[in-house]
């Protein structure tokens, strides 16, 4: 039963298909190395994306009652058919159970009967193994004086094709299995391992009329109940895909099953959601950004009008449309470091539009104004702020490119920064000269200048007669 094991860590930035197959190829050239009788070594990967849960529940009795065998199995076979439904589910990798209790036939041998009748245990093991698809495992000697023979389940439906299995002859009698040995269908009693579960209920109620309802949870003591043996069932996705959604589809599976739980009297909590923490720290960042977006508008309205304001706003959700359409072309995700990276970028991607919209608001309120049309206005104003504008995008964009070559943990970590920023910068600029110009020609209205002309004609015309 010995065994050895050796964990690789392959460094950060590696291959980590290419990194299992030279593993592999090194494992097997050094085969003729191991000790005789040593099985074949097992290569295992793990990946972080795969191997790690996005969810676990915890599933339960409700009652208090001892754990019968026979509803631990019932509790088995219900959590065994729940998880082949999550199984099927899209995006879902896999699925495993922690602390169940299988269920199996349990064979325990008298050994004074087995000596009185002048069987070995080996007959005993030999005759179970030939009615049964696994091979029987004997247990070291127990308190009571018997040995646990286990793992016989597969090929056998009966327990009475178990009891009445003929061990050997002693005088020229048959001598049954159920003649030196308790055969019952029960859990595996070899698996020594167990799973329990306590949950809050909540603060003890205190009954005194004179102290306020509010009060009285306030300093109550909190109860916890113990719900027994517990089966947690763990689930990953597949790398690159959505944890909320995929969190979201195994709840609502776990809630077509509700009833037929409750009426078993199963229960079950859920003990981690990934998914849920993801999709709270994403909001949160949705949030600030709408704030900011609000921010700008604000300082907008007063420095320049409602309509000018209005056009800026615009462009940041087409500037973040942009950049997340790209980013989805090259396989990137939208999680916690990419939204800072929006985050952080979004005082930047407004900086072409504000200087685009308040030249054009400064061409279109000078005294020359009623001389040039609106499409005239536009471009001289757009194409005046080009060039110190591009220089000034490209500074920035130049200031985010070092973190790029970053390497090691770090780098991983902050790599959707230096992609995200200037890809935002240049979709701001594209934004700025082709949609800003557009839009401030359809929404902005010329100055009228009428009042301002008659009196310059009368001042000239003064000046004339003088």
């Amino acid at each position: 039963n010995n065994f050895g094991m050796v964990n690789v860590q392959y460094f950060i930035g590696e291959n980590r298909e290419s990194s299992n197959l030279k593993l592999y190829d090194k494992v097997m050239q050094n085969m003729d190395k191991l000790p005789k009788g040593t099985m074949p070594p097992l290569v295992k990967p793990f990946d972080i994306d795969i191997d790690i849960p996005i969810l676990t529940v915890a599933f339960y009795k409700i009652d208090d009652s001892p754990n019968k065998p026979e509803e631990t199995i019932k509790l088995y076979k219900m959590i065994r058919d729940i998880q082949q439904d999550i199984n099927a589910l899209d995006n879902v990798s896999k699925t495993t159970l922690k602390g169940i209790k299988r269920p199996q036939f349990n064979v325990l041998i008298d050994l004074h009967k087995l000596s009185g009748y002048h069987i070995s245990l080996g007959q005993v093991a030999k005759s179970i193994k030939s009615i049964s698809s696994n091979a029987p495992q004997i247990d070291t000697e127990t308190g009571t004086g018997h040995l646990v023979v286990f793992g016989v389940k597969n090929a056998i439906d009966d327990i009475d094709d178990l009891k009445e299995l003929i061990v050997a002859q002693y005088m020229g009698s048959p001598i049954y299995l159920k003649n030196i040995a308790k055969v019952d269908y029960s859990y595996d009693i070899q698996n020594y391992r167990s799973a329990y579960i306590t949950y809050q209920l909540g603060h003890e109620k205190k009954h005194d009329a004179d102290v306020k309802e509010e009060e009285k949870d306030a300093d109550a003591p909190v109860l916890f109940r113990n719900a027994g043996h517990q089966i947690t069932m763990t689930v990953s996705k597949l790398k690159g895909t959505n944890a909320v959604t995929v969190a979201e589809g195994v709840l609502d599976s776990l809630q077509t099953h509700k009833a037929a739980l409750e009426a078993e009297g199963i229960g079950y909590v859920i003990t981690r959601n990934y998914g849920e923490r993801a999709n709270e720290a994403v909001n949160e960042l949705v949030s600030h950004l709408l704030i900011t977006i609000v921010i700008i508008a604000i300082v907008l309205v007063v420095a320049l009008g409602w309509r000018e304001s209005l056009i800026v706003t615009f462009t940041v959700p087409a500037i973040l449309a942009i950049t997340l359409f790209i980013a989805y072309l090259t396989g990137q995700t939208i999680n916690r470091i990419t939204l800072f990276a929006f985050l952080l970028s979004l005082g930047l991607l407004v900086d072409a539009a504000i200087i685009v919209i308040e030249n054009i608001h400064r061409h279109m309120h000078e005294h020359d104004t009623p001389n040039h049309s609106k499409e005239e206005i536009m471009i001289t104003a757009t194409d005046e702020i080009g060039a110190p504008t591009n220089i000034a995008t490209l500074a920035i964009i130049l200031t985010m490119v070092p973190m790029a070559f970053v390497g090691g943990m770090m780098g991983e970590f902050m790599k959707p920064i230096p992609y995200n920023v200037p890809v935002a910068l240049f979709a701001s600029l594209l934004i700025a000269y082709v949609f800003t110009p557009y839009l401030a020609n359809k929404m902005l209205k010329k100055p009228k200048m009428h009042h301002h002309r008659h009196h310059f004609q009368k001042e000239t015309t003064r000046e004339s007669n003088s």
